[in-house]
């Protein structure tokens, strides 16, 4: 690299909830020359942000407009009702949306979840965020449905949540513009889907690239050293082999110390 070249960069835009951590572990290890940048963004931005080209990818949340973007499904999220440490369902260990019939339930405008019909009751008017809502869950006035990792997210030890069962689910994704798929971008897609460094899909880390062009230790390239001619075993440092049929061998009825040997 010259003093004039920049020096690599990958952009990694990720949506609230979601944690790269273990990927980017992962990412510094192999690729200690090329600086990951994580950018934080809103679920509602992130596709934009992806087709704009300001980040090379990003950690996203379906379903979105897929068009012009390319998308690789990771994980689905549990989905749960965020409610007040006194409320009467603390008492069960998951809920269903018959049991939010009567619940005010709070439907934000960066709700993440693809609802047909959302449960329970409508507020008079939605939350702009999901931390709105949890304000007004905290201040008693209802309750809120999420992915499980925005509940955690936005913690407060007045608060508690538990499963729903039988409603939409949060599903994550890795996504990148579709007509750039990059070296960078198939790297990481080798790292969330668990690929080693020697995998035979995708590019391999610079260090392996560099170890499997190294010929192991103790081993001889072919063609070289000196060629031997059968029984020198100079080369090897292990005795001559004896021809067969000489007197150099032992009898056959007879052990070390003159005992009989057994036969196997």
């Amino acid at each position: 690299m010259t003093g004039t070249e920049a020096p690599l960069s990958f952009r990694l835009a990720y949506v609230p909830g979601v944690v790269p951590a273990k990927w980017v572990r992962v990412w510094q290890e192999r690729y200690p020359d090329v600086s990951l940048e994580l950018v934080p963004v809103s679920a509602a931005e992130a596709p934009g942000l992806l087709r704009e080209h300001a980040c090379d990818a990003g950690l996203v949340r379906l379903p979105f407009d897929r068009t012009d973007l390319s998308a690789i499904p990771l994980y689905t999220e549990t989905t749960v009702v965020v409610i007040p440490k006194d409320h009467v369902m603390t008492a069960v260990d998951q809920v269903s949306p018959e049991d939010l019939a009567d619940e005010i339930v709070f439907h934000p405008l960066d709700d993440t979840l693809d609802w047909e019909r959302p449960p329970g009751r409508p507020a008079i008017e939605r939350p702009a965020t999901t931390g709105d809502a949890i304000e007004l869950v905290a201040a008693g006035v209802g309750v809120l449905v999420v992915p499980m990792s925005l509940a955690r997210l936005h913690h407060r030890r007045d608060l508690v949540y538990r499963p729903v069962t039988d409603v939409p689910q949060s599903r994550v994704a890795l996504s990148w513009p579709e007509a750039r798929t990059t070296d960078l971008v198939e790297d990481f897609i080798g790292i969330v889907r668990g690929r080693t460094v020697n995998s035979t899909r995708g590019r391999r880390a610079p260090e392996a690239e560099t170890e499997a062009r190294q010929p192991k230790a103790g081993k001889k390239t072919q063609g070289s050293g000196a060629s031997h001619k059968s029984g020198s075993g100079s080369a090897t440092g292990r005795s001559p082999r004896k021809a067969s049929g000489g007197s150099a061998r032992k009898p056959s009825g007879s052990g070390r110390h003159g005992r009989p040997r057994r036969r196997s």
